[in-house]
């Protein structure tokens, strides 16, 4: 795939190889093997040209590495804590890219929320009313109760 990647564009079976074989030994049947596992896999297309197939990637790298991500994600028996392994692995670069997908995915931010608060997202109240949040009330004393914070 990263082959594919690099080009952007259809590329036959051929060019892969030449291109592999500046860094190591392989043969022709080893790339064309690959490839069509590929396009049985649904990662890449391909158009016969002649009695070859040129062959494109279906999906960017970035998707495709989000669906690695999310596929060993849902493996997992603890969901939460394998993200918290994740992100502990994280280099703080890492983490910065990552707070900065999640605006993304997120939109514009309330101006009641500042961008490094951890806190949740207020709730919309139905129908885009405001409804007013009640004041706490403090029951009144019960008998017995002293009202100067003396015994009780």
């Amino acid at each position: 795939m990263t082959r594919v990647w690099k080009w952007n564009r259809p590329v036959t079976v051929r060019e892969v190889l030449e291109d592999l074989q500046q860094e190591r030994s392989i043969a022709y049947t080893t790339v064309m093997t690959v490839l069509d596992n590929l396009h049985q896999k649904g990662w890449v297309r391909r158009e016969s040209e002649g009695r070859a197939y040129r062959y494109e990637a279906v999906s960017t790298r970035a998707a495709y590495a989000a669906a690695l991500m999310n596929d060993a994600w849902s493996q997992s028996d603890n969901p939460a804590a394998a993200l918290v392994a994740f992100f502990g692995m994280m280099s703080e670069e890492q983490r910065q890219a990552l707070r900065d997908a999640i605006r993304i995915v997120q939109g514009p931010e309330t101006p009641a929320q500042a961008p490094e608060t951890p806190a949740p997202a207020p709730e919309t109240p139905a129908q885009g009313r405001e409804t007013p949040t009640p004041e706490p009330e403090t029951p009144p004393p019960g008998p017995g109760a002293a009202s100067d914070g003396g015994e009780r």
